[in-house]
């Protein structure tokens, strides 16, 4: 017998979990190692780049990847037509950012950065061989596949980065790093997927008929990578690379954390609501329990990780990196709020609505364009408080787009949302004012998880969150089948 949606959701949101937290977890551990042997240059120079590799790579799959798992029964013809159009485009743009490599190095008063970027962007045209096959995982649910290729490239990745720090080679090593992960993980995406490319009867008409919803998407997420690196982009340019790398290292941090949730949920949220999306009750019940699972998930996470923010930093990568400490801590209250923008804006593509979801992201985007052009004389700090409260907000006019899709209103996503936020904000003010005579760090941050683990574990109990339960008896259901 086949397995039910929920049973399919249950095992992704569990292998997504595992994966996350395992790529997350070796992350951690190389992260503090690096971080220590690099300097905040290194990274800023990597930042200063990340966006225009981020633009391309989403340029090469045109937003094919959401439009094949919109589809209810895609053909081979689809897939074969998008892995040829993607190896197209992918090797057009490398060709295209190679030559323009002097103008980003002029733009961030660098020379350095023009055979970095050329080396570093040669990720965009290995990962245009991996993209179709990544969508037929994510189509058919194979998130167990999609983590063990995500383990092992983040395991090969990081050995190969840290080798190369070693080695004395300082930013290239984190562009090394890159290189690999992306070329692992397109292996172990062949290695999973049953699907094959073919040279025979090569058309582009899927393509072409596709196009008209994956435009917007191609557009949405551009302007989400923006969105996401345009501190790294003005910083960059405004200010130095040290400045720029004290950033970069908070966002990847505060990034580390809600990643983890974001990836497990966004592996099964758009299958999902597209296989029920001829039943608008069912398709609403589920976006509410995966909101409330993300909420007891992100809130604690992230919120706990501003807590201890501090001690953490000067105790795992050092005192040099104090001040990407502070951002952290504002960064953590919109790191709390995004896998619930991804539940969000995937219900809204499961409706076929890609015209909203690009008016969104696109409206974010130049919201916090304005805002930071208009502020960045005002300091580093005040553009990060700016970033984050624009942030924040903006979950809101996501919340009220998904509301008038589904009758989804705001009145239950707070009631799904608050218990969860409330309790993590009031857990963690408690434990702060609690555990702050304590001088020695190791000691102070080790009470302070332990206290603050067990507190929100508590109230959560007492209230008998049934999300709670429902998590506790899956993973003694797994355990008991091992057994």
């Amino acid at each position: 017998m086949g397995e039910t949606l929920k049973e399919k959701t249950a095992k992704g949101l569990f292998w997504g979990g595992l994966n996350n937290g395992v790529q997350q977890a070796i992350g951690l551990i190389f992260g503090i190692i690096l971080a220590r042997k690099l300097a905040q240059a290194d990274y800023g120079m990597m930042a200063m780049i990340s966006v225009f590799s981020l633009v391309a790579t989403t340029l090469q799959n045109s937003g094919f990847p959401t439009a094949l798992a919109n589809l209810s029964h895609p053909k081979d013809e689809d897939f074969n037509s998008v892995f040829w159009f993607n190896v197209i485009v992918g090797v057009s743009s490398y060709l295209i950012l190679f030559f323009c490599a002097p103008l980003i190095a002029q733009f961030n008063h660098n020379d350095k950065l023009i055979w970095l970027c050329r080396y570093a962007f040669l990720s965009i045209v290995i990962a245009s061989f991996g993209t179709a096959q990544n969508a037929w995982l994510f189509k058919n649910l194979k998130v167990k596949q999609q983590a063990k290729g995500g383990m092992t490239a983040v395991i090969m990745s990081s050995t190969v980065g840290l080798i190369c720090a070693l080695c004395g080679l300082a930013y290239w090593s984190l562009a090394t790093q890159g290189l690999v992960f992306v070329l692992v993980n397109t292996l172990m995406a062949w290695h999973y997927s049953s699907w094959r490319p073919t040279t025979r009867n090569i058309t582009f008409k899927p393509v072409k008929r596709m196009f008209k919803f994956s435009c917007k998407i191609l557009v949405s997420n551009i302007t989400t990578n923006i969105n996401n690196n345009i501190l790294n982009l003005l910083l960059g340019h405004r200010y130095s690379d040290k400045d720029t790398g004290d950033y970069n290292q908070a966002y990847t941090w505060d990034s580390k954390l809600f990643y983890l949730i974001q990836g497990m949920v966004n592996q099964v949220a758009q299958p999902v609501f597209v296989a029920l999306r001829e039943d608008s009750v069912h398709q609403v019940e589920a976006m509410r329990k995966l909101v409330r699972f993300a909420s007891f998930l992100s809130f604690p996470m992230l919120l706990g990780f501003g807590l201890i923010a501090k001690e953490f930093i000067v105790l795992a990568i050092g005192q040099k990196w104090i001040v990407a400490a502070g951002y952290i801590q504002i960064l953590c209250l919109a790191g709390a709020t995004m896998p619930l923008f991804t539940l969000l804006s995937n219900m809204v593509l499961s409706k076929g609505r890609s015209d909203l979801y690009l008016a969104c992201t696109f409206g974010l985007g130049v919201v916090q364009i304005i805002t930071l052009v208009l502020i960045w004389e005002m300091g580093i700090s005040t553009m990060v408080v700016a970033y984050t409260v624009i942030n924040i907000l903006w979950l809101f006019v996501w919340q009220g787009i998904v509301w008038k899709l589904t009758g989804y209103n705001v009145l239950l996503f707070l009631r799904d949302v608050l218990p969860f936020a409330l309790t993590a904000l009031a857990v963690m003010t408690a434990t702060h004012f609690v555990t702050a005579p304590i001088t020695n760090k190791w000691l102070l941050m080790g009470t302070r998880i332990i206290m603050a683990a067990s507190l929100y574990y508590a109230v959560m109990r007492i209230a008998g969150a049934e999300i709670l339960s429902e998590c506790q008896n899956y993973i003694l259901q797994k355990l008991r089948k091992k057994h």
